[in-house]
């Protein structure tokens, strides 16, 4: 097969509809924009979610909260899904991400206690909560925060 036998799937593709060719189209004369008015002008319109001059909705309805822009996006991970290491393995973000427990790191890793360690691991991750860090150092563990 080359490059210019390629052709799209039977039935994906579709005619562009052409406006404004004759009455015979269906789509003469005012080529579907109606009579005059800004919606039949030639340029850009109005904005996305523009309502004719009434309060927007992102304007009418009430905010709530605050968003911290400095606040740190850690990827977790729970200590149930640290049994995939062998034992006595030194677990960093590099291993998570290799043994595909996580996507995508963001500011870190932070490792959270639901479950229940049974390998003796040094865990190396940017955040442990209290109870995870407890059950590693259980299992005979350490958990070092990077």
């Amino acid at each position: 097969m080359k490059l210019h036998e390629l052709s799209p799937a039977p039935g994906s593709r579709r005619a562009a509809k052409r406006v404004g060719r004759g009455h015979g189209s269906g789509w003469g004369k005012t080529a579907g924009k109606g009579h005059k008015g800004q919606l039949a002008r030639s340029g850009k319109g109005m904005r996305p979610a523009f309502e004719g001059g009434q309060m927007p909705l992102t304007r009418r309805i009430p905010k709530r909260g605050f968003n911290n822009i400095f606040a740190k996006k850690f990827a977790v991970v729970n200590l149930s899904a640290l049994n995939a290491f062998e034992d006595g393995a030194v677990v960093d973000t590099d291993a998570i991400v290799n043994a595909g427990l996580v996507k995508k790191v963001e500011d870190g890793i932070k490792i959270l206690g639901k479950g229940e360690l049974t390998r003796k691991l040094t865990v190396k991750a940017a955040a442990f909560s209290e109870s995870a860090k407890q059950k590693i150092e259980a299992a005979g563990g350490t958990a070092e925060v990077v």
